[in-house]
């Protein structure tokens, strides 16, 4: 802020400097003001009054090596300290491999480095540019995800009549996978704001002006266009084997509608093996329009409550092939969602003892580290577990949650 006033004053000045020696040859009021001081122009041509910019220049410069070597200094301590955190984070791999015990020597206990140096001077010799706001990046919203569904596959999502249906729908599908009731409602607290209908999307949580979506994620437990293409991809026979199952349950007009959507999942689960099961290959798709159409079986009755419940039934699997047989408490199966199946797994495997020492630095990489202010906030393990579980502990009390743990009671 002081920069920027510093450049404004220099401007300013440096403005009223050339706006007066104009006015001087013009025999403007400014020559007359310096007639009555007694003060004389300059009488030989080329001569000019000293220039004001040659010393802010100086200063400019002399700051400007400040800053640098202040930020070079700061930059080189962090590459060491985030190499030192995949270093560790490496061990900590092998060690699990090998079955060994993790120790706290293996994290790094250290918060990463913090900029403390002098601010990045502003050249006062630079034009000032007119500040022109970025235009947003256009986020696709649930309109864009039926429209692709439509113009793409030719498939129109079977939307719930109620809400309720939809919760109904869910629990029975979560119940039937192995899901708890207080992973389930807890999750959907923290991710969908206690009260979130299962087309909700990221940023559109808490009606209110001015709200706009910031990311694709939606539903019950917010997926993103690249978790439904990833599940298609690797669990999409499993889909198609449960509208099988329905179906040959169902007569008439149902079956009917069935058989017909199984052809459209297929068609999806085709697309979405196109490219290796890789998270990137994934991610391309799904920023296609056929991705986008992908994302809108979350909002069918008989699909969406299968790729909402697959998400977390993917993590607990994960667990569970790493040696972790107890349940997961809801807090513990939201940090496997936030970092990572690999990164969350670490977390929640650590002792107790551990978890009040260890930065949660530890868990992400330096870049999603820098963007995420919560985990910089609550910077040690336990910090970070108190405050997913205090926010799902005011969320449940939210009717919409109280309705989801009614229908999973069911």
């Amino acid at each position: 802020m002081s920069a920027i006033n510093s450049e404004k004053m220099q401007v300013h000045s440096i403005h009223n400097f050339r706006g007066c020696l104009l006015a001087a040859l013009l025999l403007s009021p400014c020559s007359a003001l310096a007639a009555e001081s007694g003060a004389s122009g300059p009488e030989e041509p080329g001569i000019t009054a000293p220039s004001t910019l040659q010393p802010t220049m100086t200063e400019y410069q002399q700051k400007l090596e400040e800053y640098t070597r202040a930020h070079q200094e700061f930059d080189d301590e962090a590459r060491a300290y985030w190499k030192s955190i995949a270093e560790k984070r490496r061990t900590r791999n092998d060690k699990r491999r090998n079955n060994q015990e993790i120790m706290i020597d293996d994290y790094v206990l250290t918060q990463p480095p913090v900029y403390s140096g002098p601010p990045k001077p502003v050249d006062p010799s630079a034009v000032v540019p007119e500040i022109v706001p970025e235009p947003k990046k256009y986020v696709p919203v649930v309109a864009d995800f039926l429209k692709a569904a439509v113009e793409q596959f030719n498939f129109v999502p079977q939307r719930p009549q109620s809400e309720i249906e939809y919760k109904r729908a869910y629990a029975k599908v979560a119940a039937a996978a192995g899901l708890t009731k207080e992973q389930v409602v807890r999750i959907y607290g923290f991710e969908s704001g206690g009260n979130g209908k299962y087309d909700v999307q990221a940023g559109l949580e808490y009606a209110g002006p001015g709200a706009q979506a910031i990311s694709n994620a939606i539903g019950y437990n917010q997926l993103l266009t690249t978790n439904s293409v990833e599940l298609m991809a690797e669990q999409g026979d499993q889909f198609i084997k449960a509208l099988k199952l329905k179906a040959a349950g169902s007569a008439g007009v149902s079956k009917k509608a069935l058989d017909s959507k199984i052809e459209f999942l297929q068609r999806m689960v085709d697309f979405s093996r196109t490219v290796p099961d890789d998270w990137g290959e994934h991610e391309k798709l799904g920023n296609t329009l056929q991705g986008l159409g992908i994302h809108a079986m979350n909002l069918d009755i008989d699909v969406g409550p299968l790729l909402q419940t697959q998400k977390l039934l993917d993590s607990v699997v994960f667990a569970r092939k790493k040696g972790l047989t107890r349940p997961l408490s809801a807090a513990e199966l939201e940090m496997m969602n936030l970092t990572g199946d690999g990164n969350g797994l670490d977390m929640v495997m650590m002792p107790l003892a551990m978890r009040d020492r260890v930065p949660t630095s530890n868990f992400f990489q330096r870049s999603g580290y820098e963007r995420n202010p919560v985990a910089i906030r609550n910077n040690v393990v336990a910090k970070l577990l108190a405050a997913t579980n205090a926010k799902m502990d005011r969320e449940i009390k939210l009717q919409g949650a109280k309705d989801l743990a009614a229908a999973f009671s069911r």
